[in-house]
């Protein structure tokens, strides 16, 4: 099983397809950091965000690395979370009570995906869907499921093949999530399960445009300042010991990314929505266990100053009342 940038290739029983609609064989998995990998998990996140458009749609099984996260990261996030759900009338969200780490969690459907200036002016999604519109490129999360009991396991780089054992003792685990405010993305063309692309929607920014609140914008800089602290800090830096902070660059607030995977290296395939050669090989080999660490630099001034702003605004904007924790 070929890790990294493909290797979809081990269950039958798979109903995902590589985004220009050729169906394939596999269980694709993506490792997120914590607390965005249960936040999205839980429904609560239902919006992934990359530097890259996603190579698949279906069922995306999400696994959580291995760097446990500071106090004040899972902060930020909750309270862009709260912030951005009260834009829509949520006042109340039940947020994950642990954010375990080197775990599958569980699962989702991914159904599109869009540029974020597509989806910050898309009218027919709730604006809390459009203000988690921060990155380059927008994965449409639907249908949320967990693992009762998480799996312990190791994850890789960009989206790889879920080894068959583990896949198939996952699937008796999951249980569905119902989120504070579910959402069942339209698509463009009914007809087309894979018309929710770059470039499918058309809109006028101008009579679009969000407007956005202080504390609404104070919570988006705590989730833009709590996403620096995962950063490249040598890409060519190469280890024996295998880690599962992998894919890490391209972790959230829905998460801000600064690598590319390598099937989208070749500039000689399409620029959009690229598909490899790689998804079809070998569906029965193990992945490789020596893939690239990756080292993380913790930016916590900048998460501290942003919730201090978010804080202070929240007291004003309240009568002086803290925004309490759910």
């Amino acid at each position: 099983m070929r890790r990294g940038g493909g290797g979809f290739g081990a269950a039958p029983h798979s109903t995902s397809s590589s985004t220009d609609g050729r169906p394939y064989h596999g269980n694709p998995c993506l490792t997120m950091h914590q607390p965005w990998a249960s936040l999205l998990v839980h429904g609560i996140k239902r919006v992934e965000g990359r530097s890259w458009p996603t190579p698949i749609t279906g069922r995306l099984w999400i696994h959580a690395a291995s760097k446990v996260p500071d106090p004040d990261t899972i902060k930020a996030m909750e309270d862009f979370y709260r912030e951005i759900y009260a834009v829509d009338g949520i006042t109340h969200i039940n947020f994950p009570q642990h954010y375990p780490v080197s775990r599958l969690l569980g699962c989702v459907e991914v159904v599109g995906c869009l540029r974020s200036q597509e989806l910050v002016c898309w009218e027919h999604v709730p604006q809390s869907v459009r203000l988690e519109g921060l990155t380059e490129f927008c994965w449409l999360c639907e249908n949320p499921q967990k693992l009762v009991v998480p799996f312990e396991m190791r994850g890789y780089q960009g989206v790889y093949n879920l080894e068959r054992r583990i896949h198939d003792g996952a699937v008796r685990g999951l249980t569905p999530v119902q989120g504070p405010l579910p959402v069942k993305f339209p698509l463009p063309d009914p007809r087309d399960r894979f018309s929710l692309r770059p470039g499918s929607l058309t809109f006028d920014a101008s009579k679009s445009a969000l407007q956005k609140s202080p504390t609404v914008t104070a919570a988006i800089a705590g989730a833009r300042a709590a996403a620096t602290q995962f950063s490249k800090k040598d890409q060519n830096a190469t280890s024996s010991e295998t880690r599962a902070d992998s894919n890490s660059s391209n972790d959230n607030p829905s998460s801000i990314v600064q690598g590319t995977p390598a099937y989208l290296q070749n500039q000689n395939q399409p620029s959009t929505f690229r598909s490899s050669a790689a998804y079809s090989q070998n569906p029965d080999a193990e992945p490789r266990r020596n893939p690239r660490s990756l080292d993380y630099e913790a930016s916590n001034r900048l998460v501290t100053v942003a919730l201090r702003e978010l804080k202070q605004l929240s007291v004003s904007e309240r009568g002086g009342q803290p925004v309490g924790r759910s």
